[in-house]
């Protein structure tokens, strides 16, 4: 998963991750990336989105310096999730809310519980609803976080 440290959009993500490691645990474990921009400091990333993440049993969350893994999966938007079977294979990418914000009952989180439980063994996606992550350009930022 890719997440801007500072999009409050991405609280309702944590959420739903959350929710999947609980529901599915021992079935996979999750790594946030949590992007740092060119030019800021590595404290701007470890906001109360950083804490929350940490905090979720099974998460493990990195620093993604000037972007560089969100562009090697070309995730471009705040909640990117991507979802890998054991045999390295995409299975999953997308979001995990159902709108901006918007905790609850939607299909990229329904697709990936889907996939783990093997209910279903097709690769699925779904939107992604957040602010962008700010790697393309050296100082963009969340435009939802600007004050």
């Amino acid at each position: 998963m890719f997440l801007h440290p500072r999009c409050p959009c991405s609280r309702a993500t944590l959420g739903e991750l959350e929710q999947l490691m609980a529901h599915c645990q021992g079935l996979f474990s999750a790594q946030v990336w949590f992007i740092q921009p060119e030019g800021m400091a590595e404290d701007w990333v470890k906001t109360d989105l950083w804490r929350t993440a940490a905090a979720i049993p099974g998460v493990q969350v990195d620093v993604d310096h000037g972007g560089e893994e969100a562009r090697l999966f070309q995730a471009v938007t705040s909640g990117q999730t991507l979802l890998y079977a054991a045999s390295g294979g995409l299975m999953f990418h997308g979001g995990i809310t159902l709108a901006r914000g918007h905790s609850g009952d939607n299909p990229g989180r329904d697709f990936i519980e889907s996939l783990l439980k093997q209910k279903i063994t097709h690769a699925a996606s779904a939107p992604v609803f957040g602010c962008a992550l700010g790697w393309k350009r050296t100082q963009e930022k969340c435009t939802a976080c600007q004050p």
